[in-house]
Order: structure tokens, then sequence, then C-alpha cells
């Protein structure tokens, strides 16, 4: 470690790191991309404000941007492109290829269209929770008992199951 210029320091002296806030680091680097974005056509959907849409004629390009990752899609080859070409020339993005899982979800495609599954994540909940060697029934619970009330906690400690 080099001591920054214009310091005074002596030799047997000790610097001392303080943790400075990046807490705001993303918000502007959001803020940074959404202009970039709407300076380029894009507009915020209505109902997400993560997602960004272009339309041109019967064409479209959507963008989704969840925390550092973006997913592009659309039916415009050119335009996919071309804001994949600008992204990395202003961010300098990295491709990561065609998407395979993305928020606990696995994408296949195939030439019937695309298939989205969670199978991996329930698989990794069942095994969180201890519950992987469970079997499964139709009804998670007895249909010829009835519930009584009690008062006390149904669950001494809800917390895994929130």
């Amino acid at each position: 470690m080099q001591v920054p210029p214009g310091l005074a320091h002596k030799k047997d002296h000790v610097c001392l790191l303080h943790k400075y806030g990046l807490k705001q680091a993303s918000r502007q680097w959001y803020a940074k991309l959404s202009d970039f974005l709407i300076s380029h056509g894009y507009k915020h959907a209505t109902t997400d404000h993560s997602l960004f849409i272009k339309f041109s004629h019967s064409k479209i390009t959507a963008l989704l941007v969840y925390v550092d990752d973006v997913v592009l899609t659309g039916n415009d080859l050119d335009e996919i492109s071309n804001i994949t070409s600008l992204l990395h020339d202003t961010f300098k993005i990295k491709n990561l290829g065609d998407l395979t899982y993305f928020l606990g979800f696995k994408v296949a495609r195939s030439v019937t269209g695309i298939n989205l599954s969670q199978r991996k994540y329930t698989l990794d909940l069942l095994k969180d929770t201890g519950m992987l060697d469970s079997a499964p029934v139709s009804t998670p619970m007895h249909v010829s008992k009835h519930k009584v009330v009690e008062n006390t906690d149904i669950l001494p400690d809800p917390t895994p199951y929130r």
C-alpha cells in the first residue's frame, strides 16, 4: 500500500482505512443505465421499472435489469446487436451468451418455444429445509381430522416458513 500524495506520514505509522459508503453505488449505476436507455429510445414499462421496452414498427426489444444483470430479448436482431455494442462501449459489460438461469428459473430453448422451470430452485429449497426425502402427498393434512383451535403458538419457530 502506498500513502496518498500530500499526506504527511512517518515510517512507523500505519494507515487505517475507513469504510466509505458505496451503498448508493447500485442506485447511481441504475440511474445512469436508465438515462442511457431512455436516451436511446427505450421506455420504462408501466408495471415494472426494471423493464425497458423499445418498439419499432412491428419489432420489439426488451431489457430487464436485476441488480447488475441485464437480460436482453426481442425480435429485432439489429437493435439487439446495436444496444449490446453501445452498452459494452459505455459500461464495459460482458455478454454471457444465451440465458440459462435467472432468478431461480432454468431457461431451456427448443424449436417449439421457451420452457421455464424451477426444478433446481425447488430441490434446493427442499434440501435447505431438510424435506428432500419427504414423500409427496396430494393433501398435506388429514381431511378426516377437525381443526382444533388452542391458545398456543402453532409453530414454535416460524422462521423457516417465512
